[in-house]
């Protein structure tokens, strides 16, 4: 019969970012979490209250969230 599927035949997976996977990460509540920025090299020079202030983890910008789950569907 014409327009019928195939047997056999289903939709393709969808794949999680392999990037976004490591960077992300879902809290008790289920909000998005990230580490901050500006934390990773040349530290020598930033004082130790800059460092504290960068130090740690934050939660997803409410712009940014509508990306990430794209990005990770499966959360």
């Amino acid at each position: 019969m014409r327009g019928t599927q195939e047997v056999g035949f289903s939709m393709p997976k969808i794949k999680s970012h392999s990037g976004a996977k490591k960077r992300f990460e879902l809290t008790g509540r289920g909000r998005l979490r990230r580490a901050k920025a500006y934390k990773g090299h040349l530290n020598q020079h930033k004082s130790p209250a800059r460092k504290r202030r960068h130090a740690g983890k934050a939660l997803v910008a409410k712009g940014d969230l509508k990306l990430v789950r794209k990005l990770l569907p499966s959360l």
